[in-house]
């Protein structure tokens, strides 16, 4: 049997791989479940990086800035990803406020936090820390849980039964979230977490 460190768990089925070389593009998937296990882009983390920052500062735009503005019958009303949030804040909804901004405000916040901070030691050539090591499982921890892309869903299914009685016009913050979806997306297409934890695992020394 291979050493332990020349093998890959599948994330999904726990079935063991051996650790190969792969071609530049190439990736390697699960035998049982085809779930990705590796790839190989030598720029991978650095795109990662790049689309964490981008992704961070566009959140605090998306909150800081108008999201919806909405007309209908001559009075014209003006919310923000704060004002939806604000907007479950009586006495009996306060638990469903505090749970939406934690989903599509701070646990998002929190985990592009933790990439920034696991990953900027890779890309400057240090050794990285058990800290970044910790933020790199705690992004992983969040991932499940960052729902701003399912925020997104939600305003796009409302917005097409609003349509008909009141006359929308997206503000910045909204095209800010869009594009963090878009971000996101490709983000978690890019990363190989395999390869981030085995360059990550320097810290343990």
């Amino acid at each position: 049997m291979p050493p332990l460190e020349d093998l890959i768990a599948c994330p999904h089925c726990d079935t063991l791989h051996t650790n190969a070389a792969l071609a530049e593009g190439a990736q390697a998937h699960c035998v049982r479940c085809g779930v990705v296990l590796k790839t190989e882009r030598a720029t991978a983390i650095v795109s990662v990086l790049a689309l964490s920052i981008t992704s961070f500062l566009l959140m605090v735009a998306a909150i800081s800035f108008p999201f919806l503005n909405l007309s209908a019958a001559g009075q014209t009303n003006s919310t923000s990803v704060l004002g939806a949030v604000m907007a479950f804040s009586d006495t009996f909804t306060l638990p469903l406020a505090a749970a939406v901004a934690a989903f599509i405000i701070f646990l998002p916040l929190i985990r592009l936090g933790a990439i920034i901070m696991a990953v900027t030691p890779l890309v400057a050539g240090t050794t990285p820390s058990l800290l970044a090591r910790r933020s790199f499982g705690l992004s992983e921890t969040l991932r499940p849980w960052s729902m701003a892309e399912i925020f997104i869903v939600g305003v796009a299914v409302a917005l097409v039964k609003v349509a008909g009685i009141a006359s929308i016009t997206f503000g910045p913050a909204f095209w800010a979230f869009t594009v963090l979806v878009v971000l996101t997306f490709f983000q978690d297409t890019l990363i190989c977490r395999y390869s981030i934890w085995r360059a990550l695992d320097t810290s343990k020394a």
